[in-house]
């Protein structure tokens, strides 16, 4: 999605943000990561995964998961928490198309819940560093100590951030439903219709959801080449860089070093933008196969068809990880182009991020006695 002025912005007296520039830049920042939630995050629940996130990386075991993020200042803020899977609870949840659906949801909440993490750590830096920039130039009264002083002025802090990341994702969450609706539904819809009635020739069901899916596809791409001209979405790939080394060592076995990960690829097949893009291409095809001829019979289709596609998706990057030398695996081939845009080489310092992230997962994941499956 394109970027939006949250409104959280405006519910906080502009007073109180002695650099209301640096806000809104994380605001944006944060926004626009989360449009991108799909392909920086693995939808894998029995495999090691992760996502990048603002100024850091989050990853996740069958069992557990974990965030690394790192300040301005140097500092690594890290988070971990147990997961239950939800087929362990419910065997509906891992038959075949139906654990796709579930899985990819259940992904989905936790990348962005993580993300929502690393923006409190951003604005909970900047206004630490507001508050203390102030507190410089105020004398403490009498009989009040300074560490009381600044542990409530922490408190404070982290109440300001948690109530603004609260408000966007109120705000993000709809927002990005209806851009992903009618950025990728209506609008390639509406201009394969367009086409078609200047063009009769276009209107045959095959030619005519080619058209729509290649609308669709430029679309896509455009955005995520579009945004990558940004220096902090760059930052969030080259995040996405680390995570994708990381996981490889990993599964090699490799001793989880900078020296060690920063060998491997940025190209991950188990990553979202090849699920992404599997998506897209396998979707042209499910379109093919419904007989409506109006408008908005084909737009409430392609509505209603999302979780079957998005199921049949997941299983085929499945078994592509599983079988590099099936023809499953030449689908996922173009996902792993894409990610030539949607990673980037990261740094000695974005690879710690990573391997703390996993190192603090692995941990937990060991104390709640889960055994991990490689692909």
């Amino acid at each position: 999605m394109p970027p939006m002025i949250p409104y959280s912005l405006i519910l906080v007296p502009w007073k109180d943000h002695l650099i209301p520039v640096y806000f809104l830049r994380k605001h944006l920042r944060f926004l626009v990561a989360v449009q991108l939630l799909p392909a920086l995050e693995s939808g894998e629940e029995t495999l090691v995964g992760g996502q990048a996130v603002l100024e850091g990386v989050m990853m996740r075991s069958p069992h557990a998961w974990a965030i690394a993020c790192r300040k301005p200042s140097g500092e690594v803020v890290t988070m971990s928490e147990p997961l239950e899977r939800p087929s362990d609870k419910h065997k509906w949840m891992a038959w075949p198309i139906v654990r796709g659906v579930m899985t990819l949801g259940y992904a989905m909440n936790l990348g962005y819940r993580a993300l929502r993490f690393s923006a409190n750590v951003a604005i909970e830096d900047a206004m630490e560093n507001e508050d203390s920039s102030v507190r410089a130039g105020t004398a403490a009264p009498a009989g009040h100590s300074e560490q009381g002083s600044a542990s409530s002025a922490k408190s404070e802090t982290r109440e300001k951030a948690a109530v603004i990341s609260n408000w966007l994702a109120v705000v993000n969450i709809v927002i990005s439903l209806a851009f992903f609706v009618f950025m990728y539904k209506y609008i390639p819809l509406l201009a394969a219709t367009e086409l078609k009635r200047m063009n009769p020739a276009l209107g045959g069901r095959v030619v005519f959801n080619l058209v729509d899916g290649a609308i669709r596809l430029g679309l896509f791409l455009l955005f995520i080449w579009g945004v990558s001209l940004w220096k902090d979405i760059r930052r969030v790939y080259e995040y996405h860089g680390a995570e994708h080394k990381t996981v490889f060592a990993f599964e090699n076995g490799d001793p989880l070093t900078t020296t060690a990960v920063q060998k491997y690829s940025t190209f991950h097949p188990r990553c979202g933008t090849s699920f992404l893009m599997t998506v897209m291409l396998i979707s042209i095809g499910f379109y093919m196969l419904i007989p409506f001829t109006t408008f908005w019979a084909r737009f409430a289709s392609r509505i209603v068809l999302l979780p079957v596609i998005a199921g049949v998706s997941y299983e085929i990057i499945r078994f592509a990880a599983k079988h590099r030398g099936s023809l499953f695996a030449l689908m996922t081939a173009p996902g792993l182009w894409l990610q030539r845009i949607t990673t980037r080489p990261p740094s000695d310092e974005q690879a710690e991020c990573a391997i703390e992230a996993l190192n603090r997962a692995m941990v937990l994941e060991k104390e709640r006695g889960g055994e991990l499956v490689i692909a």
